[in-house]
C-alpha cells in the first residue's frame, strides 16, 4: 500500500507552489526594504491593492498586461521547444513599426480590412525576425542567445530610422511617428469607455491575447506539430533519430514565437500608443516577457494570468508615490520573484528531508528487553 505523501514531498513536487512561494517571498523582501527605509508596509501595500482592485484600475491592469502576455507567449513557446527566445524584445519592435508603417501609409481602408493587416503584417515581421535568428543557429551554429540579443539592437535602431522616414516622421516637433489611422484602433468607443468606468486606454485587445493563448495551448497540446517541436525540445539528438527534421522545427519554434511577440507589439500600438516614439533605450517588454513566461510555468493559461499580475504590478507600483514609496520597489519584488523561480530547485529537495525520529541502536534496545524481563 503507498504511503501518503508527506506536506514536503506535495510541496517539493507541485510547481504551483513553488511560484506562490517565490512570490511571498519577493513582497516579504519588498516589506524589508520598505521598514528599512522607514515606511509604513501597511500603507504602501494597501495602496498597491486599491489601485488595480476598482473597475478603473483593474482595467488599466488589463491594458498594461497584454503586452506582457503576448510576449510572455512568445518566451513560454520557446522554452517548450527548448530555445531560449531572449529576442522578443526585437520581434516586439519590428511587430510594432511593421503595425505603424501599414496604419499610417493604408489610411483609408475600413477597419475591417485594415486591423487584420496590422496584425499579419506585425505578425510577419517578428517571424522573419526570429527566421532570421534560426537560420543562422542552423548554417553556421551561431548560438541563437548572442544572435537575439545583437538583433534586439538591430530592431531597435531599424526602428528609430523608420521613424525618422518624412512619409512616417510626425508633422509636428514630437521625435515619434505620425499617429496611426482611427480605422487601425482597437480602443473601445468613448461612450462605452465613460459608461463602464474605464480607463482612457480601454481597449479589446485582450481578447485577442486570449483567443492567441488557447491557440498556443492547442498547438502545443494537441497537435503533431506541438509533439514534434516538444520531443525536440526535450531531447534534439533523440528527435532526430526518431525521424524528425530538428532544423525545420527549430525555425517553426522561432517563427511562431516571433510572430507572438510581433503581435504583442501592434496591439500595444494599436490599444495604448497610437504612435512609436523614437526611442532612446529599449523598453523592456520582450524581456518582461520571460518574467511572465517563468512566473507562468511556461504553460500558456499561466502565462496569460501572469502577465495580468506583472500588469498589476507595473500599474499599482506607479501608485506607491503617493504614499512616499518609491516605484522602484515593484522591480525589487519582481527581481526577487525571479530569483527564488531560478533557484526553486531548493523546494524540489524537500521531498528527501525527514522528520522521522532515529532508531536506537541495537545493542541498546537488547539490553531494554533484558532489563524489562
Amino acid at each position: 500500500m503507498d504511503k501518503k505523501k508527506s506536506i514536503w514531498t506535495i510541496i517539493s513536487e507541485t510547481r504551483i507552489i513553488h511560484i506562490l512561494l517565490s512570490i511571498l517571498l519577493g513582497f516579504v523582501v519588498g516589506a524589508f526594504f520598505l521598514v528599512v527605509m522607514g515606511l509604513d508596509v501597511g500603507a504602501a501595500y494597501g495602496r498597491l491593492i486599491s489601485s488595480v482592485t476598482s473597475v478603473k484600475g483593474f482595467s488599466y491592469v488589463v491594458v498594461y498586461g497584454i503586452p506582457y502576455i503576448m510576449t510572455g507567449l512568445s518566451v513560454a513557446f520557446s522554452f517548450r521547444t527548448g530555445i531560449f527566445n531572449i529576442g522578443a524584445e526585437g520581434q516586439f519592435v519590428v511587430g510594432a513599426m511593421a503595425a505603424a508603417c501599414i496604419g499610417i501609409l493604408l489610411p483609408n481602408l475600413p477597419p475591417v480590412v485594415l486591423i487584420p493587416l496590422c496584425f499579419i503584417g506585425s505578425m510577419l515581421a517578428g517571424a522573419i525576425w526570429g527566421i532570421v535568428v534560426g537560420f543562422l543557429k542552423n548554417k553556421w551554429g551561431i548560438n541563437e542567445v548572442l544572435s537575439m540579443i545583437m538583433f534586439n539592437w538591430i530592431a531597435f535602431y531599424l526602428s528609430n530610422f523608420i521613424a525618422g522616414i518624412p512619409a512616417i516622421h510626425s508633422d509636428g516637433t514630437a521625435e515619434a511617428t505620425k499617429n496611426i489611422s482611427a480605422n487601425a484602433s482597437t480602443l473601445l468607443s468613448k461612450d462605452l469607455i465613460s459608461q463602464l468606468g474605464l480607463c482612457p486606454t480601454a481597449n479589446w485587445g485582450i481578447f485577442v491575447a486570449l483567443v492567441m493563448t488557447v491557440i498556443v495551448w492547442l498547438v502545443i497540446e494537441k497537435t503533431t506539430l506541438g509533439y514534434r517541436l516538444k520531443a525536440v525540445g526535450a531531447n534534439k539528438f533523440a528527435a532526430e533519430y526518431g525521424g524528425i527534421n530538428v532544423n525545420r522545427s527549430i525555425l517553426t519554434a522561432l517563427a511562431i514565437s516571433g510572430a507572438l511577440a510581433g503581435l504583442g507589439g501592434a496591439l500595444h500600438l494599436m490599444g495604448m500608443g497610437g504612435r512609436i516614439s523614437i526611442f532612446s533605450s529599449q523598453e523592456g517588454f520582450g524581456f518582461a516577457g520571460i518574467v511572465a513566461a517563468l512566473i507562468g510555468c511556461s504553460h500558456p493559461f499561466g502565462v496569460f494570468f501572469a502577465g495580468l499580475f506583472y500588469g498589476a504590478l507595473t500599474y499599482g507600483g506607479s501608485k506607491l508615490n503617493l504614499v512616499g514609496a518609491p516605484t522602484q520597489l515593484i522591480n525589487v519584488i519582481v527581481g526577487t520573484v525571479v530569483l527564488f523561480i531560478a533557484i526553486s530547485v531548493v523546494f524540489e529537495r524537500l521531498k528527501y528531508v525527514q522528520f522521522k525520529k532515529k532508531p536506537k541502536p541495537a545493542a541498546a534496545q537488547n539490553v531494554k528487553e533484558g532489563t524489562d524481563k
